[in-house]
C-alpha cells in the first residue's frame, strides 16, 4: 500500500477508534476492495489494528481511539516509518504528517522512527535496465540498518569473486527495482548489490557510522560516479514525437532533450559509455530516429546487427 494511504489510514483509525471499510473506502476516495486490502496489510505489518465480523463489526485499533499514536511499540514505529520513508521526498504533505507523528512518540522511539524514514531511497531512474525480484538478504539488512548493528557479508562481485567481509550497513537504495547497499567497510564507503550477497549475519557491533554521513547526498555522489565512467560516447540524434517518451525512459540520467525542428521531430543528446550498448539500444528505434553525425564506430555496430538480425529473420522465412 502506498506511505501516505498507510498514514492516513492509521489516522483515521486512531480517531475514530474502529471503522468499516466502506467507511474507509469513503474517507480515503477508494475502493472498498482496496480499503480492505490496505486494513489487512496495516494489520499484518505488526500494527496493532483486529477485525470484527457481523453487524456492528469493524477494524479496531487496539487500545480504543487515543488522540495521538503512542501506543505503537517500538517495533511498530520502525515499521510505520520504513513504510513512509521512501514517499517523503515526494510528497511534501507526508513529509509534515511524519515530522508530526515524530512528535507524538516516545522519547525512547524517536531516534529509531527518525533512523528507519531515512534507511531507504527510491532512485526512479534507471542504470539501462529494470530489475523486478526482491533479494533474498534485503530483510536481514534493513533490520541491520535500521537497528544500526553490523553485519557479515558472505558477498559474490564479478570482478573479484568471492569474499566475507564485516560491514556497518548505513542506508539502501532501490533503483527501478534494483537494491544496493550503502556501507561503511575498512577501505570507506562501499556499495553492494544486494542481489550478490550470499549471506548476510547479523553481528551484536554497533556500526561506525561516519559522522556527516547523508544517504541522499552519498547515493547522489554513486550516481554521478557511475555516469562518468559511462561517458564515453556522444551522439546527436532527431526523434520522431512519439519516440520522446521511451527515450527519457531508457536513457534516463543520459539524455537531454533539445528543440524541436521545422518537420515536427526534436533534437536529442545522449551520452553512453561505448559502441556496442549504445547501438544495441538505438537499434530498436529503427526509422523513428536519425543520427546526426554518427561515429564510424557506432555506425558498423549498427550495421552488424542489421546484418545479424536479417540473416536471422531472413532463414526463419525459408
Amino acid at each position: 500500500m502506498r506511505a501516505d494511504r498507510l498514514i492516513a489510514l492509521l489516522l483515521l483509525l486512531q480517531r475514530r477508534g474502529s471503522v468499516t471499510a466502506a467507511q474507509v473506502a469513503s474517507e480515503l476516495e477508494i475502493s472498498e476492495r482496496t480499503a480492505r486490502r490496505d486494513l489487512e496489510a496495516l494489520a499484518m505489518s505488526g500494527v496493532p489494528v483486529y477485525s470484527t465480523a457481523g453487524r456492528g463489526g469493524g477494524w479496531t485499533l487496539l487500545g480504543g481511539a487515543r488522540t495521538d499514536l503512542t501506543g505503537l511499540s517500538a517495533d511498530e514505529a520502525r515499521a510505520l516509518f520504513l513504510a513512509a520513508g521512501p514517499a517523503l521526498d515526494s510528497t511534501p504533505e507526508l513529509k509534515s504528517a511524519m515530522r508530526k507523528l515524530t512528535g507524538a512518540l516516545p522519547e525512547t522511539f524517536r531516534a529509531d522512527a527518525e533512523a528507519a524514514a531515512t534507511a531507504i531511497k527510491v532512485d526512479p531512474n534507471g542504470w539501462g535496465r529494470v530489475g523486478g525480484f526482491t533479494p533474498a538478504h534485503l530483510e536481514t539488512l534493513t533490520t541491520a540498518v535500521i537497528s544500526a548493528r553490523q553485519v557479515e557479508l558472505d558477498y559474490r562481485s564479478p570482478r573479484s569473486g568471492s569474499s566475507v567481509r564485516t560491514v556497518s550497513p548505513l542506508g539502501l537504495v532501490t533503483k527501478r527495482n534494483v537494491w544496493y547497499l550503502v556501507a561503511n567497510t575498512d577501505d570507506g564507503l562501499r556499495t553492494f548489490r544486494v542481489a550478490r550477497v550470499r549471506r548476510a549475519t547479523p553481528l551484536d557491533a554497533p556500526v561506525v557510522r561516519p559522522g556527516d554521513f547523508d544517504l541522499e547526498a552519498e547515493w547522489d555522489r554513486i550516481v554521478s560516479e557511475v555516469e562518468s565512467r559511462k561517458t564515453g560516447m556522444v551522439v546527436e540524434l532527431l526523434a520522431d514525437p512519439e519516440m520522446l517518451a521511451p527515450l527519457r525512459y531508457q536513457f534516463a540520467g543520459r539524455i537531454e532533450i533539445g528543440d524541436a525542428v521545422a518537420d515536427g521531430r526534436t533534437r536529442a543528446t545522449i551520452t553512453e559509455y561505448g559502441p556496442k550498448p549504445l547501438a544495441a539500444q538505438l537499434a530498436g528505434y529503427g526509422n523513428g530516429i536519425e543520427l546526426l553525425e554518427p561515429p564510424k564506430e557506432l555506425c558498423a555496430e549498427l550495421v552488424r546487427i542489421s546484418e545479424e538480425l536479417s540473416a536471422t529473420w531472413l532463414s526463419v522465412r525459408t
